[in-house]
């Protein structure tokens, strides 16, 4: 009998893995959206990101909905599926500090530095970001790397400066490209700048945002994540900057 038991529990343990091993990206993003759950204090305003692990984290947060006071977005599509679920929406200019920021990354390292705007609202989610006491970020697994630059890196740009920052970024070693059709909330156009190893974060977000035109660069490194939830088929992995 315990021959068989163990041969049963053998059995088990492949099929787990083989489960595990078959989870679509989406199962991973909506794994790690609800363990951020978590991290949300009752009785208060939450900061909420932009795109689709993000979206998966508005879901989970209107079963929630009561018990928090609302939530602010950090674009107006994040703004809209909170509306859906109930959730009531606040100005930033409202409040004085947020206690928990949650949002995604289309990068990140392990010191938590990341690139973010695939979704084209990066300066939005930087403020919100800079206002929050926590940043927790949620991604699967693909989306970490030892060093930043293999995803494009969004730039933010007054239209009537794209050409000229589009020069600019050539000369650092980019290979800019304007994202057609894009319109951000801000009514800005943004540049994609492929080709970068970005070695430095720190340097290279102040040296981007010095160039005239540039609202803001899709690199967060002056305020990196505090705590990275990471989807894997093994589960949510954790790690932090304390």
């Amino acid at each position: 009998m315990r021959a068989a038991s163990s041969t049963m529990s053998a059995c088990h343990k492949r099929n787990e893995s083989t489960m595990n091993a078959a989870m679509t990206q989406d199962e991973l993003k909506k794994s790690v959206a609800n363990a951020a759950l978590a991290y949300v204090p009752e009785g208060q305003v939450i900061g909420v990101g932009t795109g689709s692990t993000a979206n998966f984290f508005i879901d989970g947060l209107a079963q929630m909905r009561d018990r928090i006071r609302g939530a602010v977005a950090s674009s107006e599509a994040s703004a809209a599926r909170l509306r859906t679920h109930g959730i009531p929406l606040f100005d930033l200019n409202e409040l004085t500090e947020l206690s928990v920021y949650v949002d995604g990354a289309d990068e990140i390292d392990r010191r938590l530095c990341m690139i973010k705007g695939g979704g084209a609202a990066l300066t939005r989610e930087k403020i919100v970001a800079a206002v929050a006491q926590r940043f927790v970020c949620i991604c699967d697994q693909s989306k970490l790397v030892e060093t930043l630059g293999r995803f494009p890196l969004p730039v933010e740009v007054i239209p009537m400066a794209s050409a000229q920052v589009m020069r600019a970024l050539s000369a650092l070693g980019g290979i800019p490209k304007l994202r057609e059709g894009v319109v951000t909330d801000n009514g800005n156009c943004i540049i994609d700048v492929s080709g970068l190893q970005i070695s430095r974060p720190e340097e290279f977000e102040a040296q981007l945002n010095a160039i005239v035109g540039v609202v803001t660069n899709g690199i967060f490194a002056q305020r990196p994540a505090d705590v990275l939830l990471l989807a894997t088929p093994q589960g949510v992995q954790t790690l932090s900057r304390d």
